[in-house]
């Protein structure tokens, strides 16, 4: 939101769920734009099963959804759904109120952005996001020639997702430093017409920190980790686990109204 022009030209790299079309946001080409409320405002998320997580936000998550670790960098994520395409907890565009919404997702339509050439971050907006409009929109992102105070606070809710977002990977590289990640999978096993188990069936593979790995450290890594706050987050992340039966049985009632 620098009121200055940048000395180079934006260069915008780097591609993010949910964003089709993202724009480094200027008074030039988004002047009369702004977001508008409209009827299914989660629809943009409904086919995604799993979102991002910063650490900072484990504890909440936890008493939603399985928080785990992904892939080789061992990228936090929670789990929405256990069939591909599917979020649990969007229903015909709207978000369960129940359940922790993660701020990957309620900075929608905003996102930083990398710009490579000046070697720094930039504001941008999905263009394509269906509450972003040039018609009289409710809330605009321009006052006059300055940044109305709703992309004020958007931008200030960006920053602070981005420094949870470096201290988060700091965690994660703690972790694997000190070898507490373990292969985990989850399986399911539900019943036949005729009332007899079905095959036990793999849904879903990933890595978890075990209370097993944790009691192996010695009492100057727990406090530093204590101190850090590292290792509530780790706690966090274990006890959101129990969330698997959570998210089959949500899968198995979804399936039988899709049936009826």
């Amino acid at each position: 939101m620098a009121k200055k022009p940048a000395q180079n030209p934006v260069e915008v790299s780097g591609n993010v769920m949910f964003y089709e079309n993202p724009e480094p946001l200027n008074k030039e080409k988004h002047g009369k734009f702004g977001v508008t409320q409209i009827s299914k405002p989660f629809e943009f998320m409904a086919k995604q099963h799993f979102i991002p997580l910063t650490a900072q936000e484990f504890g909440a998550a936890a008493a939603s959804f399985p928080v785990v670790f992904a892939g080789d960098e061992k990228n936090p994520i929670a789990i929405m759904g256990i069939r591909q395409q599917e979020n649990l907890f969007v229903n015909d565009g709207q978000f369960a109120h129940d359940f922790y919404m993660p701020a990957f997702a309620r900075r929608y339509p905003f996102v930083l952005a990398n710009d490579s050439g000046n070697e720094r971050f930039v504001v941008c907006v999905d263009t394509k996001a269906e509450c972003v409009t040039s018609k009289k929109p409710e809330r605009p992102f321009f006052d006059g020639d300055n940044a109305s105070d709703f992309t004020n606070e958007a931008f200030q809710f960006l920053q602070n997702f981005e420094r949870d977002r470096q201290s988060t990977q700091v965690m994660v590289d703690r972790f694997k430093e000190l070898d507490l990640f373990e292969m985990k999978d989850m399986h399911f096993q539900g019943q036949n017409a005729d009332g007899s188990p079905a095959e036990r069936q793999k849904i879903a593979e990933y890595f978890a920190i075990t209370d097993e790995k944790l009691r192996g450290l010695d009492d100057k890594t727990l406090k530093e980790l204590n101190d850090n706050g590292m290792l509530a987050a780790a706690h966090a992340h274990m006890i959101s686990l129990g969330n698997w039966q959570r998210l089959v049985n949500m899968t198995l009632r979804r399936a039988a109204d899709e049936q009826a």
